[in-house]
């Protein structure tokens, strides 16, 4: 096990940050465009499918569980991570380097293109009928029924994951079939399916003319728009049953990586709006929910760590902060 991990470990580093100070390193001469799902041809999502559903039948690399996938990995790390890595600073790094583990893991599967995003801002006024739950070029529609099993609500019933059973919830085992449970709004507040009235054009072309500070952009991105998604696609109508992209292990869904690619491409755009903001981090850290009141956490830094526990390598967030360094070398269209 231990020469496993030793190979997969060496094997990543050639490819994905580590933790030395890339972003210091020259810049990539060619970077790789990331696509909009919509945009994509039907021969690039199905190959994205094919790859993302090889993923959910690799093997652990963590070795948590003997019934474990690679895709069960993410969803851990994730969920093991949970205070660390939202509600503060590195919430925009550390999920940037996640969708880049992910993508290399794509690509490992025989993938050749990279990381794509769901664009719900076009989408936003009809999120329920976009490109992205198609039963066969997507990833499946709404959960349906119930499910006995912990507080989940209905399993999909189409697309390629239908028959996908994620093994955690949280950390916790709990295997079920991949839940969905999409908001249908409240029509007497002109409510949209999935609350695509939180992320509308106009909402997220607020959020990208913040210029006082990087982290009140994240505190409005990741409490926005980033958080309106994943309630839209997992609260239902609030009776308490809840889908994959509400718990710690969100991941779970394959959506999430589109979603927080689409993320990500927010951040670029908020990032090549002005030079100075490539490297542009401020905040504090968060403290755990025993501190004292009123105590306030050290700030934070470019050479904190972006920690992967095992699935890949650790980086630092200077690593991350510019997409087209060496070992990034991507970019989104404007």
């Amino acid at each position: 096990m231990l020469f496993i991990k030793f190979t997969f470990l060496a094997a990543v580093v050639a490819g994905l940050p580590s933790s030395t100070n890339l972003a210091a390193r020259q810049g990539c001469t060619s970077p790789r465009l990331r696509k909009s799902w919509s945009q994509a041809t039907v021969e690039e999502r199905l190959a994205y499918l094919e790859a993302a559903v090889c993923i959910t039948k690799k093997p652990s690399r963590l070795g948590m569980h003997p019934n474990a996938t690679l895709h069960d990995d993410f969803a851990y790390t994730h969920a093991m991570l949970d205070f660390d890595i939202h509600q503060f600073a590195g919430f925009l790094p550390w999920h940037r380097y996640f969708v880049m583990v992910y993508e290399k893991a794509l690509q490992d599967c025989g993938y050749k293109g990279t990381a794509m995003y769901w664009d719900w801002v076009a989408d936003s006024s009809d999120p329920a009928n976009a490109a992205v739950w198609d039963p066969v070029t997507g990833f499946g529609g709404n959960g349906q029924g119930t499910e006995n099993t912990g507080n989940f609500a209905g399993p999909i019933q189409d697309g390629p994951f239908k028959d996908f059973r994620p093994l955690y919830s949280g950390t916790a085992l709990e295997q079920h079939g991949l839940c969905r449970a999409w908001s249908r709004g409240n029509p007497a507040n002109d409510d949209k399916d999935l609350f695509g009235h939180r992320y509308t054009p106009q909402i997220v072309a607020e959020v990208l003319a913040t210029d006082s500070s990087y982290d009140a952009f994240r505190e409005a991105l990741e409490g926005g728009p980033h958080q309106a998604v994943h309630f839209g696609i997992a609260i239902g109508n609030g009776r308490g049953r809840i889908g994959d992209m509400v718990p710690s292990s969100s991941p779970n869904d394959p959506i999430f990586f589109l979603h927080h690619t689409q993320v990500d491409r927010l951040w670029w755009i908020w990032q090549q709006a002005d030079e100075s903001r490539t490297n542009a981090y401020d905040g504090f850290h968060r403290l755990p929910p025993n501190a004292p009141e009123g105590e306030q956490g050290p700030p934070v830094t470019l050479n904190d760590v972006l920690a992967m526990r095992d699935l890949a390598p650790d980086a630092k967030v200077l690593d991350v902060m510019d997409t087209r360094n060496a070992n990034l070398c991507y970019e989104y269209p404007l």
